[in-house]
């Protein structure tokens, strides 16, 4: 059985950015929520800082980006081994 690529990466983006959104929308409703999380996502994610609104939505975009990315790379490697 092959995994479609493009399906992989699609969910892999949705929920590692929805994990991330959630995380930094939590952070913003209670300041001590997963400082260690974001604070590890800012040392990842270049031009990522924690603080207001807007860095949630671009650490969001960029979870998006890496988990599809990540997403395409995982289906492409176990189509690969699965032969």
């Amino acid at each position: 059985m092959k995994l479609s690529i493009r399906a992989v990466s699609l969910a892999f983006g949705i929920v590692w950015g929805a994990a991330v959104l959630l995380v930094g929308l939590a952070h913003l409703i209670w300041p001590g929520y997963g400082s260690a999380f974001l604070a590890l996502l800012e040392s990842i994610y270049p031009g990522y800082d924690v603080g207001g609104f807007g860095s949630v939505i671009v650490g969001t975009l960029y979870a998006l980006v890496d988990g599809a990315v990540g997403g395409a790379v995982f289906a492409w490697l176990y189509n690969r081994l699965a032969r």
